[in-house]
């Protein structure tokens, strides 16, 4: 991965504090759904789709704005903690960050194609909106274990 794409060091330390309680209010939202009427706005849309009024395009909607908070803060925190340097970035780093992102592309549309197999109706709905987050997930993960391996690795040689 190219070095002018990463952000420096220091976003990956925001990008904890943005991400971990954004994660524990998502899944809070999706074992408990709610709406704050005190978090309802007035915001632009360029499509929506309201029930009974029907489609609008380009217009102002009125809506709760939780999903949107929690989503955009996953998102950016997410990217944070995948896209920031680490404080040595070498190219074995670099190949752990690469490979990290090709498996999780491959693992992410293995998921969704299990979706387009079995699941139907409204649930794979409910699929194509966790598969939105599911590729950052699992390439934070899968690089964040291949680090703590190469690093346990390294201190039991010593």
């Amino acid at each position: 991965m190219s070095h002018e794409m990463l952000l420096p060091n220091r976003f990956k330390r925001i990008g904890w504090f943005i991400l971990v309680p954004a994660t524990l209010a998502g899944i809070l939202l999706i074992f408990k759904e709610f709406e704050a009427e005190w978090f309802q706005a007035s915001v632009p849309a360029i499509f929506a789709d309201e029930f009974p009024g029907g489609s609008k395009s380009f217009t102002m909607i009125v809506t709760d704005l939780t999903n949107t908070v929690v989503g955009v803060l996953f998102l950016v925190g997410a990217m944070m903690v995948a896209f920031a340097r680490e404080k040595v970035e070498d190219e074995y780093i670099r190949q752990i960050r690469l490979s990290s992102l090709m498996w999780a592309v491959w693992v992410n549309y293995l998921l969704l194609l299990v979706g387009f197999l079995f699941i139907y109706g409204i649930a794979f709905l409910y699929v194509m909106i966790y598969n939105m987050f599911t590729i950052l997930i699992i390439f934070i993960t899968r690089y964040h274990y291949l680090l703590y391996r190469t690093t346990n690795a390294t201190r039991h040689e010593k």
